[in-house]
């Protein structure tokens, strides 16, 4: 599984959160997203990697600007997170 961290700038409110979390999920397939004004970030979890252009096309297309774009390994962590690993 994979977490994308974007930057974004232009976010105001709730709906905006909304706007992009509705954007990625119709257009990926992830196992969740959440995008915060107060941080100026959306994540993303999914299970392959997504293409930095791809995501930047979708949330520019919803109105938002792009600053930066982070892919990182992510593991499941809380109580069946790390029962078994090998």
């Amino acid at each position: 599984m994979v977490k994308i961290i974007c930057g974004v700038e232009g976010m105001a409110c709730g709906m905006c959160e909304s706007h992009i979390n509705d954007a990625v999920r119709r257009e990926f397939n992830v196992k969740k997203v959440s995008s915060s004004r107060s941080k100026r970030e959306t994540v993303i979890i999914a299970d392959e990697p997504i293409g930095e252009d791809r995501i930047r096309e979708v949330i520019t297309a919803a109105g938002y600007g792009v600053t930066s774009v982070k892919t990182e390994e992510f593991e499941k962590s809380g109580l069946f997170g790390g029962l078994f690993k090998k």
